[in-house]
């Protein structure tokens, strides 16, 4: 029994380690257009905070 067991162990731990990549879906137009939307707007953010943060002295 041990023999039957070993090799279906193997697999269950070769199955594990070597698991299929999960593939995305397709993204839709609003899902992209929303992305998009998220990325301008952290690097605009970024931006604005980057300018707060300068001394006055050398804004001038």
């Amino acid at each position: 029994m041990s023999k039957d067991q070993s090799p279906d162990r193997a697999k269950r731990e070769a199955n594990k380690a070597f698991k299929p990549v999960e593939t995305q879906k397709p993204v839709n137009d609003y899902a992209r257009d929303q992305h998009s939307f998220n990325e301008n707007r952290e690097r605009l953010k970024a931006e604005r905070l980057a300018r707060e943060a300068k001394p006055k002295d050398q804004a001038e």
